[in-house]
């Protein structure tokens, strides 16, 4: 048997898989249960496999056999392998642009540096980065998906966790030497503190003052003294030219610690409930862009 001849069959057996369900299986594949049923039972003659067992209790009364659970994997790899086929083929008519909306440290201290890569795995999508601080209105401006930064609820939007970030302070290596070196946390009354300001009505988001009364230093340090700024990233770049000294989030920190930027002076850490966030419309959760981009996210944090 050639699989081409039985390809809704195998969407179905993939799907069913997925859910052990010939319910919820019908519901994505927009059929009938009666219908999966069938083309289950034509793949199982036409295979001479059984591919599920009825389990006699449990959460679900399907169950993959053997030899269904060992073929799962691949034939996911090549239903994927058939979509990225599909899109190269559309784009060969027109280009496909895809929108994402982005805070703009995240953007210039993370994504810019990687985006290529994505774009070299998906050469037919053309990526339009809005790096805009309001809240967009992803119908209205023709949003595609966005990364937010938060507690991980937006109205009107489905959300999939990315990451969160510890807050440490960070500053240039020069600070390390002269006339008052940073060696404890007490050395940063003799130098000035750079604040972010741009999640200032975020109650949860970590401060110079949360971070020095965690440390039992905010009486020997003056939390409120320094420099404000409201964007995330020129507030790191204030530390990098030897400003002062700015709690750093990890994420947007990595590349300048790891090229000596900036140092960690102190290893006191403070942890946040807040995260970065892919988030798209409801009616979006299918679109092979989000799919391609959400799943290149994963991978490339998974790097890191």
């Amino acid at each position: 048997m050639r699989a081409p001849g039985h390809l809704n069959a195998l969407r179905a057996f993939e799907a069913v898989a997925r859910h052990l369900s010939y319910v919820a299986a019908a519901e994505e594949l927009h059929v009938t249960p009666a219908a999966i049923g069938q083309l289950i039972r034509g793949l199982e003659e036409a295979l001479d496999v059984e591919l599920f067992h009825r389990a006699s209790s449990g959460p679900s009364r399907l169950v993959l056999t053997d030899a269904a659970r060992s073929v799962i994997p691949d034939l996911q790899a090549g239903f994927d392998l058939l979509s990225t086929a599909v899109e190269r083929l559309k784009a060969s008519k027109a280009r496909i642009t895809f929108t994402v909306t982005v805070p703009p440290a995240f953007a210039d201290k993370w994504l810019l540096s990687r985006v290529e890569r994505f774009q070299n795995k998906y050469p037919f999508y053309d990526v339009r980065i809005d790096m805009s601080l309001r809240l967009l209105d992803f119908a209205a401006d023709r949003i595609d998906a966005g990364i937010r930064y938060g507690l991980g609820q937006w109205p009107k939007l489905v959300s999939t966790f990315l990451l969160r970030d510890e807050f440490y302070p960070v500053c240039s290596p020069s600070l390390l030497t002269g006339e008052h070196p940073l060696r404890e946390p007490a050395d940063l009354r003799f130098h000035p503190l750079i604040h972010d300001m741009s999640m200032s009505t975020t109650a949860v988001f970590p401060t110079w003052r949360s971070w020095l009364q965690m440390t039992g230093h905010l009486g020997v340090v003056d939390c409120d003294r320094g420099l404000q700024i409201n964007d995330s990233a020129a507030a790191l770049q204030a530390a990098i030219t030897g400003n002062g000294v700015a709690l750093g989030r990890s994420t947007l920190v990595a590349r300048d610690l790891a090229e000596g930027r900036l140092v960690r002076p102190f290893k006191e850490v403070q942890s946040s409930e807040l995260g970065y966030y892919l988030v798209h419309r409801k009616e979006s959760a299918n679109a092979p862009a989000v799919i391609a981009f959400r799943e290149w996210l994963i991978a490339e944090l998974g790097n890191d």
